[in-house]
């Protein structure tokens, strides 16, 4: 076995603090949640979210329950100034909603912050400087009365500008890195801004205090949030925050017991999206309360939708044993889990128990919009999610998701009169549905050809695809020709509607191969729309990609 170059690490110091209090106490109530999706959430996003995509996302978390949103940077993106200003402009921001906006201390980003944000009624200006020393010496080259002076100067600006500033504004600090600075200098930054700032106890200002790179292991940082707890000379005047990073995979264990600390507030985001291996998770915090008796102060009760609006906005998908949130985190694959969990929810329901006590599952699933399912068994009560896990799990197809209630609909009619369906059923019903509909269309045989374009020509004008399709109509042979097309599929639908066959317009499209190796089969799926708005969608298999797209749009045809 080949050994691991562990020497050139070195061990985090452990926290000086004598009388530690927080191995001590328990969490009784839900911190102040922070979402931070629509900034450090989106910022790590390959494509990040557009403004449609951020105002449907912005909805979802008013609508889950957040009193506090960090919206953005708009002093550094053209988007996510003009997001803001949408939100304005369109008396888009709950009166109960504080909006939150993050700058760096420097004078011209902060002056443009403050440009956003006119018209805002109540908003957070979140404030930040780099403090560690790591970054001191690599990145910035400055000397800690330097960093000092940089966090200073933001404050004094913010605070000018404050004044004159028609709506409230809350000052939120972070020293950044602060798990890589030295405490008793963290401390000192710290104070500094408060002494500049003054915050007082009817007007409180916001301490983040952010493991940017966790770095440690999860008591440590709550040593550290007690030690500046203990340490504030006006702690009554001050929120504390936490903003945990998963770099070692125990954010949400990090800022639980960083609450046992002390702190009033958490900043995460929804299923851990962020930077490298995420932030926090809010998700799987708030539920861990409610696992607990706790009010989390936040509605996952309709964990489907929250997921369905993160994975379409953030083109992430959730993991399947997700904490709450996967689909397979109620679906027990064992014969021993499934007999003590169907034992334990028989008994909870013939008792009619208060509290929820079944083997295996730490909350009800029905409390979140869920249900419980025995390894895979598909009946009247089952979803769409569990019927496309089976065409999945035991035969490979990938079936498009807005195509889950499509097919769900046709298994659920069978459900309903034999009760339980058994995966071959289900499989037979696919092929029967939509792999092997004899009419009326019927695919004979097809010719594409392609035209070469000049450059100039490929980049103004793609359509130069021509199909000659042979095909069947009630057992009478046809040929048809579609041209300019931008693709076969765009020649093969020019081809109906040029000679007023059947018009109809392509909604979506998505293949995939179907098993490994050269002699595998591609599975294609394609919704088309007549125009009188019917849809249906339409599967085709084949060895050829081109042939399996073809054929799933005679099935769609056929179907429609």
């Amino acid at each position: 076995m080949k050994k691991m170059a562990f020497e050139k690490y070195k061990k985090y110091e452990k926290i000086e603090l004598k009388d530690r209090t927080w191995p001590n106490n328990e969490i009784t109530k839900a911190p102040i949640w922070t979402s931070v999706d629509l900034r450090d959430g989106n910022q790590s996003l390959i494509v990040p979210m557009n403004v449609e995509e951020k105002l449907e996302f912005f909805k979802l978390l008013v609508d889950v329950g957040f009193k506090e949103i960090e919206i953005g940077f708009p002093s550094a993106s053209q988007i996510e100034y003009d997001f803001l200003r949408n939100l304005v402009d369109n008396n888009l921001i709950p009166d109960d909603v504080t909006i939150q906006v993050l700058t760096q201390a420097r004078e011209s980003l902060i002056r443009k912050t403050f440009e956003s944000l006119k018209g805002v009624k109540r908003a957070i200006v979140h404030l930040y400087n780099s403090t560690s020393t790591l970054q001191r010496d690599v990145v910035f080259n400055k000397g800690k009365d330097e960093i000092k002076k940089i966090a200073i100067e933001g404050t004094r600006l913010i605070k000018e500008l404050a004044k004159d500033f028609d709506g409230e504004i809350i000052l939120e600090y972070s020293p950044e890195s602060f798990t890589g600075t030295e405490l008793d200098y963290a401390l000192e930054v710290c104070e500094a801004v408060q002494e500049t700032w003054k915050p007082t106890p009817e007007k409180k200002m916001i301490f983040n205090l952010p493991a940017t790179v966790e770095m440690s292991t999860p008591n440590v940082y709550a040593d550290q949030i007690e030690w500046m707890i203990k340490n504030f000379k006006d702690r009554k005047s001050v929120y504390i925050s936490l903003h945990t990073h998963n770099d070692r995979g125990t954010g949400v264990a990090a800022s639980e017991l960083a609450l046992l600390a002390g702190a009033d507030r958490v900043e995460g985001t929804l299923f851990g999206n962020g930077e490298r291996t995420g932030n926090v998770d809010i998700v799987a915090l708030a539920l861990n309360l409610f696992s607990q008796g706790i009010d989390p102060k936040l509605d996952f009760s309709d964990i489907n939708k929250v997921i369905n609006i993160y994975e379409r906005c953030c083109k992430i998908p959730v993991h399947i044993r997700h904490p709450y949130a996967g689909k397979l985190v109620y679906t027990a694959f064992s014969g021993s889990h499934q007999d003590a969990i169907n034992k334990g929810l028989k008994i909870y329901k013939e008792k009619g128990q208060k509290i929820w006590e079944v083997p295996y599952l730490p909350v009800d699933p029905a409390d979140l919009g869920r249900e419980y399912e025995a390894l895979v068994r598909i009946n009247s009560q089952s979803g769409k999610g569990g019927i496309a896990y089976v065409m999945d799990y035991y035969f490979g197809y990938k079936l498009p998701k807005s195509m889950h209630r499509e097919f769900a609909d046709i298994i659920q009619a069978i459900s309903e009169k034999q009760g339980e369906v058994a995966p071959d059923t289900i499989l037979a019903t696919f092929e029967k549905e939509y792999l092997n509909l004899s009419g009326p269309y019927k695919l004979v045989s097809y010719k594409i050809n392609e035209t070469e374009l000049e450059e100039e020509e490929q980049i103004e004008n793609n359509k130069n695809t021509t199909i000659t399709l042979k095909y069947k109509y009630n057992n009478e042979v046809k040929e048809i020709q579609g041209i300019n097309g931008n693709g076969p599929l765009d020649a093969l639908r020019r081809a109906f509607s040029k000679n007023n066959i059947l018009n109809f317009r392509i909604l979506n499209y998505t293949e995939h191969a179907l098993g490994e190796g050269s002699d595998s089969k591609a599975a294609s799926y394609i919704e088309i729309q007549d125009k009188n708005g019917n849809s249906s969608y339409g599967v085709g298999v084949d060895t050829n990609i081109i042939c399996s797209a073809i054929k799933a749009v005679f099935s769609a045809m056929n179907r429609l």
